[in-house]
């Protein structure tokens, strides 16, 4: 067997793909933090919310946005759902009532002590050592600035 690295077509082997190893890592990431996230009632998008939230409360909806790389078609469902569960209020700003802003209920600021396990269950999911978890976390917000333009 021969190695064809240095044939052109090697080039779209599905194993040389940066993308594909992104991406499937992010499906492995993603059922973990399912079976975490479930105990608390919450989609992973949904707990990115959260956690936006719990590191400053009253926040605007493009704030969050902003802060989560998401546009509020996709924003406005998750914060519509998070206030059914009775996690969060939007109002409006009374400075500028075409500002939103989010407030976490009591039941939401609630929820945060439940999650504050998942982070550690999530590293020890990773067999990785916190040194390694950072590297890794420094190097994909690099690539994600570069990509994105924000570098």
């Amino acid at each position: 067997m021969t190695d064809d690295t240095d044939n052109p077509d090697s080039l779209l082997r599905l194993d040389l793909q940066l993308c594909f190893a992104l991406y499937s890592t992010q499906l492995a990431m993603t059922k973990v933090y399912r079976k975490l996230l479930r105990e608390l009632d919450l989609t992973y998008p949904q707990y990115l919310v959260m956690m936006v939230l719990w590191e400053r409360d009253g926040q605007s909806v493009s704030g969050i946005g902003e802060r989560l790389f998401l546009d509020s078609a996709t924003l406005t469902p998750l914060l519509k759902r998070l206030e059914s569960a009775g996690l969060l209020q939007r109002r409006r700003a009374a400075e500028d009532e075409r500002r939103v802003e989010v407030h976490l209920t009591d039941a939401g600021r609630a929820l945060r002590q439940r999650a504050e396990a998942v982070p550690e269950a999530v590293a020890c999911a990773s067999h990785c050592d916190p040194d390694e978890l950072r590297a890794l976390k420094a190097q994909l917000e690099d690539l994600r600035d570069s990509l994105t333009g924000r570098s």
